[in-house]
């Protein structure tokens, strides 16, 4: 069996693990997940690696090294989906790097570093509103007090999603590796976006990874008949977000050098009706960046907007931000070894940064970083159309196995 061939059918034995009929849906710590993860082990034993499961729920799986003591090359991604997910987002880091292994042992190749793969628990916020749950931890970024009493949609809170999957929640800390030495670590990841298919590349080779500043904003006007109350008497609270709306819409194209993106996907009108002026609105913003500075004058700038529609509209309006993460930027010799890699296969690529979060980011708190993407088809991610050809897989894979073997040193 070809490596194709095989890569499609570990591939696909993955995905078989899946709740509903549309999409994939694998939500963390969920039976199918825990199903997908303990699967997932027995194939990394098939292939005679070390095999542990930590206490966040993380599965480390190792390949020894020629020389005792060295520090592990690593690589990996996740397991979990979103509700009705695609088939690609996350799985295809965990099975190219078994892929990577298999590679390895068949063709005898003995290595002076250990190599570990990592299908790290929970990257999705879908359950719980809170993602990159396994790398946070393994990082030491565990936020135990918050998130013992997070809830999904069922009212099961995270603590008790452990329970029922015997992890121990207070033993979480545990799983931290803070302590330990890591050469490098390297996830290969689907793009989730239309850059690298527009610009008609085959390799990402990602700079740094945006984080968002996100906001929730209500807006108070005054309900009135939409018949009856003449233009100049209306305090609309709709007026007020839309205005709000483009002219966060303006600042984030005038950062486009930047890569700053800004995104209102919530907006709510209570109590609408079609005779009514809206009275209130409700709002929730997403912006983010690689660059601090750069996202910083979007929301400078958002806040003066809101500060001037209270005033010209006569609106209350109150904005809560509700969280503030910091970008992350990755190693660039590592990014230097893998763009030297695709010139040497003569594989078109292309530098680039992330606007979606990934375990990544948690690990450069561990060690040197490399994150690889591969081709989204229409940029379509957390959707039951999510696809990337075969063929652009296994481009990812060479490029991922190369990177390996540079960083774990082969002994000739």
């Amino acid at each position: 069996m070809d490596n194709k061939k095989r890569y499609e059918l570990l591939f696909n034995n993955i995905n078989q693990y899946n709740s509903g009929e549309k999409g994939i849906t694998r939500i963390a710590y969920s039976n199918e997940e825990q199903t997908c993860t303990h699967a997932f082990m027995r194939m990394c034993m098939a292939e005679h690696l070390d095999i542990r499961m930590d206490q966040c729920g993380n599965v480390i799986a190792r390949r020894k090294g020629r020389i005792e003591g060295l520090p592990p090359v690593v690589m990996g991604s996740h397991l979990d989906t979103v509700y009705q997910g695609g088939k690609y987002d996350g799985v295809v880091g965990v099975t190219a790097a078994l892929e990577v292994i298999k590679r390895l042992n068949e063709k005898g190749v003995e290595t002076d570093h250990p190599i570990e793969i990592i299908s790290f628990a929970c990257e999705e916020s879908a359950r719980f509103g809170v993602s990159t749950v396994g790398s946070k931890a393994m990082a030491g970024q565990f936020d135990h007090n918050r998130y013992r009493n997070l809830v999904d949609k069922d009212g099961i809170t995270m603590e008790k999603a452990f329970a029922l999957c015997a992890l121990d929640f207070k033993s979480v800390e545990q799983a931290s590796r803070v302590d330990e030495q890591f050469k490098a670590f390297f996830e290969l990841h689907i793009e989730q976006g239309p850059v690298l298919i527009n610009n008609d590349k085959k390799i990402g080779i990602v700079t740094g990874i945006a984080a968002p500043v996100r906001l929730h904003v209500k807006i108070m006007g005054k309900a009135s008949h939409s018949g009856t109350t003449p233009m100049n008497m209306r305090n609309d609270a709709l007026l007020g977000a839309s205005e709000i709306s483009l002219a966060l819409e303006s600042a984030a194209k005038s950062e486009e050098d930047f890569g700053t993106v800004a995104t209102i996907g919530v907006l709510n009108v209570h109590n609408g009706a079609m005779n009514v002026v809206p009275g209130e609105v409700e709002m929730k913003i997403d912006i983010r960046s690689t660059s601090l500075q750069s996202r910083q004058r979007v929301l400078d700038y958002l806040n003066q907007t809101i500060a001037n529609v209270k005033k010209n509209r006569q609106l209350e309006i109150e904005s809560i931000e509700i969280s503030s993460e910091e970008p992350v930027l990755l190693s660039k010799e590592i990014n230097e070894v893998l763009k030297s890699i695709c010139e040497e296969k003569n594989i078109s690529n292309q530098i680039m940064q992330s606007g979606a979060g990934h375990d990544a980011m948690n690990m450069t708190k561990l060690c040197p970083v490399g994150l690889i993407f591969i081709p989204s088809v229409d940029g379509l991610s957390h959707h039951p159309n999510e696809y990337t050809p075969l063929d652009d897989v296994m481009i990812g894979i060479d490029i991922l196995e190369e990177a390996i073997l540079h960083y774990a040193k082969i002994n000739n």
